[in-house]
């Protein structure tokens, strides 16, 4: 079985997926750092959504690129992971 990265470095090497991709680079940043947390932690979507007071499928779609969260809902995330969210310009 091949980890993310592999498959992702792979498909990094196609130059329309690279552009599409450095196009969404922050969303899959953000996506890529939550699911990681989450997987250290050893949560499930829906044992980190019961924690932040949301449902599973709230997370399911943060993780799978489908919202744009608020800032306040990425707070909680990180909060919930242990983590402290930042932004920066």
């Amino acid at each position: 079985m091949r980890n993310w990265k592999d498959v992702k470095k792979e498909l990094l090497k196609d130059p329309e997926v690279k552009k599409a991709y450095d196009a969404l680079e922050l969303e899959f940043s953000i996506i890529e750092q939550v699911i990681q947390k989450r997987l250290e932690k050893g949560l499930s979507q829906k044992q980190l959504a019961e924690k932040i007071g949301t449902k599973q499928s709230a997370i399911a779609r943060l993780e799978g690129g489908t919202t744009n969260p608020s800032v306040a809902f990425l707070a909680k995330v990180a909060k919930a992971l242990g983590s402290k969210l930042q932004v920066s310009i």
